[in-house]
C-alpha cells in the first residue's frame, strides 16, 4: 500500500515502557564483538561482571539503540523486505545505568519521496527517559524504504551529511566480525530475517544474510572507545553515521578516523570487497 504522507507524519507514541538488566547490556557488547579476547580487561569490563576483584560493569554508549528495542512512532506499513537502515544519530544526555526501567517517546520527523523506483526516506526520533523523567538519550533514525517511493511527498530537505576531513586519516584500525555475529546480535532485538534466513536474504536481493546496520554502527562506537575515548563510555556526547553498504558476517571492517578537537570523524570500509560501509561518521566527545 502506498505511503499516506499526512498519516505517517502524524504518527506519535509517548510513554512506551521498557526495562533492561545487565544481561542485555553484556549481550549487546558481545554482539558488537567485544570480549573476543578473554584476557583483554578493557573489553571484559563491558561483557563481564568481575568477581575476584570487583569492578563496575560498563555500558557501551550505543546500547541506547537497543535499550528500548521496538520503540517507535507506530506502524508505517512499509514493504518490510525492502527496508534497510539509512542513518543513526544518538545524542547522549546522561550515562546509561547497568539496569533500569525507562520510557520512550517517539515521533516522525520527516518523510522524503525519492521517486517510484528510488524509494522513500523516513526519519523519526525517540527520546529515552529514566524513571525520574530525565532524558537519557535522543535517537534519530533514518529508514530507507526501497520499495515505497512514488507517493507524491517532498523530495528535498534532507539534512546535509557530516563532511569528513580531506587529509589522510589520523588513525586506521581493523575490526574483525565473526561468521555468526548476526545470529548473536539479533538476540538484542532485531529479528529481521534479512540477517539470519538465507532464503529471505536472497529474496531481498542479497547473496546471503547481511550484518545488521546497527551492529556495524555499534562496531564503529567500539572503534572510538578503543582509540580516542580510553574505553570511557561517559566521554560520548554524540555518535552518528550513515550506512552506505552492508557488511557480511565474517568480514573485517576497516575504520579511518580523524580527530579535530573533541570531534572524531570516521568512515569504514570492507577492503576485501572494495566497498564503503559507513560514511559521514561523527562522534563528539566530552
Amino acid at each position: 500500500m502506498p505511503i499516506k504522507y499526512d498519516e505517517l507524519m502524524a504518527l506519535k507514541n509517548l510513554g512506551q515502557k521498557y526495562a533492561y538488566s545487565d544481561r542485555e547490556v553484556m549481550l549487546y557488547a558481545y554482539g558488537i564483538g567485544m570480549g573476543a579476547d578473554p584476557m583483554d580487561e578493557k573489553e571484559l569490563a563491558f561483557v563481564n561482571e568481575a568477581v575476584a576483584t570487583p569492578r563496575a560493569l560498563k555500558v557501551v554508549p550505543t546500547f541506547a539503540s537497543v535499550a528500548a528495542w521496538g520503540a517507535g512512532p507506530g506502524e508505517m506499513n512499509l514493504n518490510r523486505v525492502m527496508v534497510v537502515d539509512g542513518e543513526r544519530d544518538i545524542t547522549f544526555h546522561r550515562p546509561l545505568a547497568v539496569a533500569a526501567h525507562i520510557t520512550a517517546d517517539s515521533s516522525v520527523l520527516d518523510v522524503f519521496d525519492k521517486g517510484k523506483d528510488k524509494g522513500a526516506v523516513i526519519r523519526h526520533k525517540t527520546v529515552l527517559k529514566n524513571e525520574n523523567g530525565e532524558e537519557l538519550a535522543t535517537l534519530v533514525a533514518s529508514r530507507f524504504a526501497r520499495g515505497d517511493g512514488g507517493f507524491g511527498g517532498p523530495s528535498e530537505g534532507q539534512p546535509e551529511p557530516h563532511k569528513v576531513p580531506t587529509r589522510a586519516p589520523d588513525r586506521t584500525i581493523d575490526i574483525s566480525t565473526r561468521p555468526d555475529q548476526a545470529l548473536v546480535y539479533r538476540l538484542c532485538g532485531d529479528r529481521n530475517p534479512l540477517h539470519s534466513d538465507p532464503e529471505f536474504a536472497k529474496r531481498a536481493g542479497f547473496p546471503k544474510p547481511i550484518l545488521h546496520g546497527m551492529c556495524t554502527y555499534g562496531i564503529t562506537c567500539r572503534g572510538i572507545l578503543q582509540t580516542y575515548a580510553d574505553y570511557d563510555p561517559t566521554a560520548f556526547k554524540q555518535h552518528a553515521a550513515r550506512f552506505s553498504s552492508p557488511v557480511y558476517p565474517g568480514e573485517t571492517v576497516t575504520m579511518d578516523l580523524w580527530k579535530d578537537g573533541n570531534v572524531v570523524s570516521f568512515e569504514a570500509k570492507v577492503k576485501a570487497r572494495g566497498v564503503a560501509v559507513i560514511k559521514s561518521g561523527k562522534t563528539v566527545l566530552g
